[in-house]
């Protein structure tokens, strides 16, 4: 809502003058007033200042002007009147003052090269145009010249002169060869602002014979070329070759390699230079530097920043683009070109200057007699511009006096103006670098006030609105507008009303009592006039019952409803739409006076339903959710597909249209949601049925849109929920007329197959899309953006044209037109498509690789030009292969890898590379044709990996107390070995590994004894190479220990240290099982008739058993020779005692036993002594078979035995 507010009359007097001074220029009045007002001429279109035109066609040299009455029109030439009558080349267009000068029939534009100036007059003054320089365009010849071919040594610099004649305008300059491509330019070679072509370096590849500068210039169309330079690079090894074969061995000293050098500019020259642009102008500054590696150009401003938004970079960072430069860009800007061996700079001091531009131009001043104003010119520039005025074309010194006017520099102050004082009044600005002319006329009117709003104007607003009523009016002086209320009203003020200096009354809020008429009086000293407008205030539409929320079961019935309540003398029109759409087309939805019924529900019913009330003047809506349920379970009903419809009739038959209707069959309780209507062309596809269009259930006519030259007939099935009826019975046939075809062909293509050809390929129309007989295609094509007529050819029965002879890869407008007998079809569409693609010219440059790790490189390349590729650019494709493994320095069969990098990419990775070695690749970019040509190989190497694990390692010569190893180097050893490193530890019986031990071994070893192992003893070894990067992966091995052939070790050797080892625990195999429980069994008998016989008395002689049952196997082993002897004479005659068993622990007393087996280590792992020799073979804990075969199998202690089982 705008702010209230209330204005003086006296001051609303002059914001009305003041806004009415601007908007009766500006605003387009009403025309009968146009017709009646005098207005000073003004210019409405002129030519350019500096016009340069087309020597082959006429020169026109604009002048418009409007005023009243209509201005006549003359012109000055280079200072003097302009007589054109006297010229029959010249000629003004009728209501103009644009000249037309014939020179198509034997003139020539450098006749009338000069400066004009127009001049538009009327009885109120005379406007004039700027001062037009008329120039024709010139496009000179190459002046004659001997061009020396350039012999220039590889990394040298090279500049290639253009020197393009002087042109009108300049021409603009590019590089091509012979076969009319552009030449690739990059970072190291690229032209200069002056056209001259820059190599920073030279390389092998830049030789050619076809360097050609060209010279376009735009307005004749015409392009220039100067001789072809000839360019030849030598090698280093050309020119060693070269030197070898014409010096004798004695004085060869050959050529000096590639030298890198530091950066030196080649242009501009020295370490300063000074620009001057002026403001609002392009600035471009530019460096371009030689060097080897390439330089890399970097700018800088001292003292500042770039400019953001307005600061580009172009020709490979080499020229600094600012646009629209104004004085704060002045400043010194240095360039910096560097490359690895050092770097060079240039400062360029840049002074911003400026041709006069406008701060407040004078605008046009409309002043009645008696009143005051001024016309102001204020510009600025640099240097700052002189201001000078003109009156009506002539210096104001000399222009005829008036008292009413007082010049003050870039003001005229007008006071107490009459209608003679009337005049138009140019302002000229100007410096050294141009100026600016300004018209602006006074016009001095002396008009009574008029309303230019219609009387008695309606407005109608709705209540608690804003309305707004015009007073639209003119006057001079400018009239003073009030307003009132009612025939006899008092004026109107106060918080209440707004009143806008245009006239119009703004009312913030209306009520009804707002209504009423409302008089606008418009007067100054020349009169007072009135309008009468009315306005009407509106009650607002509202909804007094809102649609409520529902809930109703499926198949039932609801009903929302919406009453509104609005102002008697509005019509409104409700609305229902649901989910804010439109309703259904269903006759299940009624729509009442107030409300909306649905019958029938079913579940898509569900949704939102808006009620929306629209007045002329306002609208409004209220919104109810409706929710469908499954309903109670009926009786089942036995449902089917309908019937088929029958008593199909065609009516209303014309040439594109005919009436289709039918009686539809029994639905079978379930309601035809849809007929489906099918055609048979009966000329063309006789019994094939097409799908025609479908219609809702309640539909049993329909109006089918017919194609020309078709012979139909129709038939209608129909569609419920359970499924498709039976086609009806078919209709009449209908023979519709020929026509021109309606549609062109789908699917145009243009695509070569070959570098010199289009093939021109479509979808051809079908069936009855040809509208008629005769059915062909108009094929047409042309080249793109040059200019061509099209060409055309006519085929029929075919869907490919092949134009042959074309340009290679170029892109053609293409149209492929259907007719037949009757004509053509409409126009078609143009599609753009390329001639056959060629193999690309160019290959990528400046190829870099970088090393990421050992098996990782990254390769970066430059694109190569866009039409050099000569197709569709697809990718680039890196060719890469071994050269040879520098560890085993020895060439290897070449099996190049590819990799493709889709798209215009400039760069991509390289995986899988194996370390330590030397690598070349090349780069080559890929089009639909196939490759280009190859960039020269490039070498690199990886760095040193850790190697792969030893090729074998062997474990032989099994002795009680060492192993010989035997292995193979590294198949990869990814790098110079510098050792080996050997860790082994012992395995224990319960698979517990024991100490780690680790050995170092040279690197030229592939063997090692490893002895003082301990004996029997199962070892595990890992072994691994290393380079200087690091250790390789492993391999592993066991081994295991020979036994001692005598079984058993003297007990005197049991000192030594322990270590895990893996014995053979025959107490898991199962024939020692079996024996030991027959022995079990034997001496549990023994015991229980030992305990029998010895209850009754009697003694058991167990030395005598012993002696007459001796078995080896039990006797006790000597500790002098280790052979088996008897049992001593002490206690061990006695018979078996409890105290003599082993007990839970199965451990022996020491006192019970000399061969105690304590002394074994009983429950500990068995132990070594110093030289190796066993203690304790066999222990109480069961043990799994070692895996290796080497290990012992002898028999076990029958002491350790016997001790397991008593």
């Amino acid at each position: 809502m705008m702010t209230k507010k209330t204005i003086s009359a006296s001051r609303a007097s002059l914001i009305l003058f003041l806004c009415q001074m601007i908007t009766a220029l500006e605003v387009p009045l009403d025309p009968i007033l146009l017709k009646e007002l005098s207005q000073p001429p003004t210019i409405t279109q002129q030519s350019p200042k500096d016009y340069i035109v087309d020597p082959r066609e006429n020169i026109v040299i604009q002048c418009e002007a409007k005023g009243k009455p209509p201005p006549s029109f003359s012109w000055t030439r280079n200072g003097t009147h302009f007589d054109i009558d006297k010229d029959a080349r010249v000629t003004v267009k009728p209501n103009s003052g644009t000249l037309v000068i014939n020179i198509m029939n034997g003139g020539k534009a450098e006749a009338y090269e000069g400066v004009y100036q127009c001049t538009a007059r009327n009885e109120r003054g005379a406007a004039i145009s700027n001062n037009i320089v008329i120039r024709p365009s010139r496009s000179p010849l190459w002046t004659k010249e001997k061009v020396e071919p350039k012999h220039v040594r590889e990394g040298d610099p090279l500049v290639l002169h253009c020197s393009p004649p002087v042109g009108l305008p300049p021409p603009i300059i590019f590089w091509m060869d012979n076969s009319f491509q552009r030449l690739p330019q990059n970072e190291r070679v690229s032209q200069g602002l002056n056209g001259d072509l820059y190599f920073s370096n030279v390389k092998p590849e830049d030789t050619r014979e076809d360097y050609i500068c060209y010279a376009r210039f735009n307005h004749t169309q015409t392009i220039q070329q100067k001789q072809p330079i000839s360019v030849k690079v030598f090698s280093m090894d050309s020119l060693n070759e070269t030197i070898s074969a014409n010096l004798s061995d004695t004085g060869f000293y050959g050529a000096k390699p590639l030298t890198e050098r530091r950066p030196t500019l080649l242009t501009p020259v020295g370490s300063t230079s000074n620009k001057v642009e002026l403001r609002g102008n392009v600035l471009l500054l530019e460096c371009i530097a030689e060097g080897l590696p390439t330089p890399v150009i970097r700018w800088i401003k001292e003292g500042g920043e770039l400019p953001i938004n307005r600061t580009f970079f172009e020709n490979f960072k080499k020229t600094l683009k600012i646009i629209e430069v104004s004085e704060a860009d002045s400043g010194k800007y240095k360039c910096v070109a560097r490359n690895p061996l050092g770097s060079t700079h240039h400062t360029i001091t840049v002074t911003v200057k400026a041709a006069p531009y406008w701060i407040t131009a004078p605008r046009n001043l409309v002043l009645s007699p008696g009143e005051d104003g001024t016309l102001i010119c204020r510009a600025n520039g640099n240097p700052k511009p002189n201001i000078s005025w003109l009156t009506n074309g002539v210096p104001i010194a000399i222009a005829p006096e008036d008292p009413s006017r007082k010049v003050d520099g870039d003001t005229i102050i007008f006071s107490d103006v009459q209608e003679r004082s009337s005049a138009v009044y140019q302002c000229n600005a100007s410096n050294e670098y141009g100026y600016l002319l300004a018209n602006a006329f006074v016009n001095v009117l002396a008009e009574p006030p008029r309303i230019l709003t219609p009387a008695n104007k309606l407005y109608q607003i709705i209540a608690n609105n804003p309305a707004l009523l015009d007073c639209a009016f003119f006057g001079s002086p400018v009239p003073e507008i009030e307003w009132f209320k009612g025939v006899k009203g008092s004026i109107l003020h106060g918080d209440l009303y707004v009143f806008h200096d245009n006239g119009t009354l703004e009312i913030p809020v209306a009520q009804k009592d707002s209504t009423g008429t409302y008089t606008c009086v418009a007067r100054n000293k020349l009169g007072k006039v009135q309008n009468e407008v009315h306005l009407e205030v509106k009650d607002p539409t509202m909804i007094i019952k809102q649609p409520e929320y529902k809930i109703i079961q499926k198949g039932g019935q609801v009903s929302f409803e919406c009453t509104i309540k609005h102002d008697r003398t509005l019509m409104p029109t409700i609305t229902w739409l649901k989910d804010n759409g439109e309703l259904p087309v269903d006759e299940r939805f009624i729509i009442h006076k107030d409300s909306l019924a649905i019958m029938n529900v079913t579940d898509k019913d569900d949704g939102t339903y808006t009620c929306v009330a629209n007045t002329t003047l306002d609208s409004v809506s209220a919104s109810a959710v409706l929710t469908v349920v499954a309903a109670t379970p009926t009786p089942a009903i036995i449902y089917d597909r309908p019937d088929p419809p029958f008593d199909l009739e065609l009516t209303d038959q014309l040439e594109r249209s005919i009436q289709l209707s039918w009686i539809p069959g029994y639905d079978n309780n379930s309601p035809i949601t849809n007929f489906v209507i099918e055609y048979e062309d009966g000329m063309r596809e006789p019994g094939v049925w097409h799908y025609q269009t479908e219609v809702h259930g309640t539909q049993t006519t329909v109006q089918l849109k017919l194609s020309p030259y078709v012979n139909y007939s129709f038939r209608v099935i129909a569609v419920n929920e359970i499924g498709r009826s039976q086609p009806s019975e078919a209709s009449e046939q209908y023979l519709t007329k020929a026509a021109k075809p309606d549609e062109n062909p789908s699917g145009v293509q243009g695509i070569g197959s070959e570098p010199d050809n289009l093939v021109i390929i479509w979808e051809p129309l079908k069936g009855f899309q040809s509208n008629g007989p005769g059915l062909q295609y108009k094929v047409s094509w042309r080249q793109k953006d040059v200019g061509d007529e099209w060409t055309s050819v006519i085929v029929a029965n075919v869907s490919k044209y092949i134009v042959s002879g074309t340009p290679t890869f170029v892109p053609y407008e293409i149209k492929v037109q259907a007719l037949n007998d009757l004509g053509y079809a409409p126009e078609p569409a143009e599609v753009i498509g390329h001639s056959g693609e060629d193999l690309p010219m160019v290959a990528p440059g400046n190829v870099q690789v970088h090393i990421v790790n050992s098996t990782l490189a990254k390769v970066h390349w430059d694109p190569v030009p866009l039409k050099t590729v000569r197709g569709h650019l697809q990718g680039y494709r890196i060719y890469y292969w071994k050269v040879q493994s520098l560890s085993k320095r020895r060439r290897r069969h070449v099996e190049k890898k590819i990799l493709t990098f889709s798209g215009n990419k400039t760069h991509g990775m390289l995986p899988g590379l194996e370390p330590y070695s030397s690598y070349k690749l090349n780069v080559r970019v890929v089009n639909g044709k196939g490759e280009g040509p190859a960039s020269p190989d490039k070498l690199f190497k990886t760095p040193e990996g850790v190697p792969s694990s030893p090729s074998f390692l062997k474990i032989s010569n099994p002795t009680l107390d060492s192993l010989t190893l035997e292995w193979g180097p590294p198949t990869h050893p990814n790098g110079v070995l510098i050792a080996y490193t050997l860790k082994f530890q012992p395995i224990n019986s319960t698979h517990e590994l024991g100490p780690l031990i680790e050995i170092r071994i040279p690197a030229n070893e592939t063997s090692l004894i490893l002895s003082n192992l301990n004996y029997s003893t199962r070892y595990k070894f890992y072994f691994y190479a290393q380079t200087s990067v690091g250790s390789g992966s492993q391999i592993t091995e066991e081994a295991v220990t020979i036994m001692d052939e005598a079984g058993i070790l003297p007990p005197a050797l049991g000192a030594g240290k322990a270590m895990a080892s893996r014995q053979v625990d025959i107490a898991t195999q199962g024939w020692f099982i079996g024996l030991m429980c027959a022995v079990a069994l034997l001496i549990l008998i023994l015991l229980i008739v030992c305990f029998i016989r010895r209850n009754k008395g009697g003694k058991y002689p167990v030395k005598e058993k012993e002696d007459a049952h001796a078995d080896p196997e039990i006797q006790p082993m000597k500790e002098d020779d280790g052979t088996f002897g008897e049992y001593s004479d002490a206690e061990d005659h006695k018979p078996l005692k409890k105290g003599s068993r082993t007990p839970s622990d199965r451990t022996v007393k020491k006192e019970d036993s000399d061969d105690s087996l304590v002394d074994y280590g009983e429950g500990v792992n068995g132990q070594f002594n110093e030289d190796g020799s066993f203690i304790g073979q066999y222990s109480g804990k069961k043990e799994k078979e070692p895996a290796e075969g080497n290990e012992s199998s002898e028999a076990p202690s029958p002491v350790n035995a016997m001790n397991s089982f008593v």
